[in-house]
């Protein structure tokens, strides 16, 4: 019995021994399995996360140059549109109605080749509830010329200028109405508090910061805002971004808020509008000059100057610590109005019929944004017969000769186009190319 017993006890022991042998084996296979598993799903998340272009340990190096798309975005700018009462009477038809559509089919072309167009919409679209429609002191037009202006391709105004306030606060926020109900995009003036002080214009992968500000006038009333001398509803304080001169500090505390907002909202690029400085003069005052450094220091990229309603140099500004540069056009000048040299004994020059078209594009890569493209087309208005009255039309001048070349003009006209022509070139010239060379495009006026 005994020897039985040990036989017996042998068996269950060698039975053990190739159970627990096995059961081994058959974990070690069980977890090599997983461990395949396991390293196979995470190689392939990697490879769906560097596809996707999010940021991982071992993106930067996995992903080549090549993967990150270039993208560029061109914007246009064009100066003051005004309407007198010369050019309302013109615009007026048979039918009672008014057509603006002749002040742009020749710039519509430029403007529709861009991405972003712009424009200072130097006008108040008051409607009959304010009146008559009305040209200089008091501009109010019929809302037919925000159809023109969209029709033409502009597609971005600002709005804060010292006529901005032309039909009280009704008109103010009539403006912004009309202009967000005909699907043009704008910042300067807003109809709530709750609208946007500024814009982040996103354009192939590219964002704009864009601001817009407005001077203003001194008054009598303490804590009060004045436009063109005359005082502004409470209400109205905080729907018009303006600044004013005897509290500049105030503004560039503005400025500073506004552009941090702007990066911290991804702003790639950061344009601010201003409308400055004294009518008539061809160049900066000691006003434009101070507070375009001041803003390059704050990390301002561009300025685009309006209000003088004639041109201004452009000058390429270095920041105070020498870390950045910003591109700064004065004045764009008249982009349409009535100010003809003939009636216009402040400035018997004819430069109060001269504009432009101020055209840069930005290039996004890997290694950032960059300003990668400058140019200025002049732009000459041509007032002529037609409509009720006369007509207006801005003619972009890539030449001297355009007027008559391109254009077909009479030579009395294609003569005035000439000489438009060689005065912006002549104030332009000198700061434009500095500015081309700091970026090395092609340089405009040789």
């Amino acid at each position: 019995m005994s020897k039985k017993r040990t036989k017996r006890q042998k068996a269950i022991i060698r039975r053990r021994i190739f159970l627990t042998c096995s059961s081994a084996v058959l974990i070690a296979v069980i977890a090599l399995i997983v461990f395949s598993v396991n390293a196979l799903l995470n190689n392939e998340d990697k490879v769906g996360k560097i596809s996707s272009g999010k940021n991982t340990e071992n993106s930067s190096s996995a992903v080549s140059s090549e993967e990150i798309p270039e993208t560029t975005a061109t914007v246009i700018s064009t100066g003051d549109i005004m309407v007198h009462s010369t050019q309302l009477t013109g615009a007026k038809t048979s039918s009672g109605d008014y057509d603006f559509s002749a002040f742009f089919k020749e710039t519509a072309s430029y403007f529709k080749a861009a991405d972003l167009a712009v424009a200072n919409l130097e006008v108040t679209f008051g409607g009959t509830e304010s009146g008559k429609f009305s040209g200089y002191p008091a501009f109010n037009t019929p809302d037919s010329l925000a159809d023109a202006i969209k029709d033409s391709g502009l597609n971005f105004l600002i709005t804060a200028n010292n006529h901005a306030y032309d039909t009280g606060l009704f008109g103010l926020k009539r403006t912004a109405q009309v202009l967000k109900q005909k699907g043009i995009e704008f910042t300067g003036t807003r109809e709530t508090e709750q609208d946007p002080a500024f814009v982040i214009k996103e354009i192939n992968n590219i964002k704009i910061g864009i601001a817009n500000f407005t001077y203003e006038t001194s008054g009598q009333t303490e804590g009060r805002k004045y436009l063109n001398g005359a005082i502004i509803a409470k209400e109205a304080n905080n729907l018009i971004n303006s600044f004013s001169y005897e509290h500049i500090d105030d503004f560039y505390a503005t400025a500073a808020d506004m552009i941090s907002e702007m990066k911290s909202g991804g702003a790639d690029y950061v344009l601010f509008y201003m409308h400055w400085g004294n009518e008539y003069r061809t160049s900066p005052d000691t006003w434009q000059k101070t507070i375009a450094q001041k803003l390059s220091n704050l990390g301002v990229n561009m300025i685009i100057g309006s209000h003088p309603h004639v041109i201004q140099p452009v000058e390429l500004i270095r920041s105070e610590d020498g870390e950045s540069t910003t591109v700064c056009l004065y004045s764009t000048g008249n982009c349409v109005s009535n100010q003809r040299q003939e009636i216009m004994d402040s400035c018997p020059t004819g430069h109060t019929e001269d504009g432009m078209l101020f055209e840069f594009t930005l290039k996004k890569g890997k290694d950032g944004t960059v300003l990668s493209g400058l140019n200025l087309i002049p732009t000459w208005v041509n007032k002529y017969k037609g409509g009720s009255g006369y007509l207006y039309t801005i003619y972009p001048l890539e030449s001297a000769d355009d007027g008559s070349a391109k254009y077909s003009l009479d030579s009395t006209a294609a003569n005035k186009a000439a000489k438009s022509y060689e005065r912006t070139k002549a104030i332009v010239a000198a700061g434009l190319t500095e500015c081309q060379q700091a970026i090395g495009c092609e340089i405009t006026f040789k």
